[in-house]
């Protein structure tokens, strides 16, 4: 694991080149895939960012938290004192994770799936499922997302500032 002075040393650098800070998550050992982008600084991939696995086209909201151990063996070292628990974190293809969400150790987040933001990630989560709550449990399909946000659904996501301004104010009103 790289130093704290070389990760900001590092961050710095990367996020002058790389707005998503892929490259930057990926130098610090985590196996990210194709097309993934991490959305603001304040994400954390725990102390052994090498336990974690992010499949191709995800991304990953401000504030969210992987947690590939479990903090709460620290009661039991006074009998066994180094004593641990690890587990890996393993998230599909096509999957949003939303602000402020914790994964925590030995979670898998199938493919297709939506994070609701403030999830608490407690146990693995089937293919095309949303999830929401601590701890995060299943509340519908993609499928059922799908049909019942279509009616909102619009596509400009690609506007510029200043045009998807426009539309928004002018839709919302």
């Amino acid at each position: 694991m790289p130093g704290k002075i070389s990760r900001v040393f590092h961050y710095a650098i990367y996020k002058m080149q790389d707005k998503s800070l892929t490259k930057y998550y990926r130098w610090l050992g985590a196996n990210i895939g194709k097309d993934c982008s991490f959305i603001g600084s304040n994400i954390s991939l725990s102390s052994e960012p090498y336990l974690i696995t992010i499949g191709n086209r995800v991304r990953v909201s401000f504030d969210v938290t992987f947690v590939t151990h479990d903090g709460g063996t620290f009661v039991l070292r006074e009998k066994h004192p180094n004593v641990s628990i690890y587990g890996k974190i393993k998230v599909g293809n096509n999957v949003f994770i939303g602000a402020r969400s914790i994964i925590l150790p030995g979670v898998t987040i199938g493919s297709n799936c939506i994070i609701a933001a403030g999830s608490i990630v407690t146990k693995s989560v089937s293919d095309n499922t949303v999830v929401a709550g601590v701890p995060a449990r299943p509340i519908c399909s993609i499928e059922e997302y799908y049909e019942k946000h279509k009616g909102q659904l619009m596509e400009i996501a690609d506007f510029s500032f200043e045009r998807k301004k426009e539309v928004l104010l002018e839709k919302l009103e």
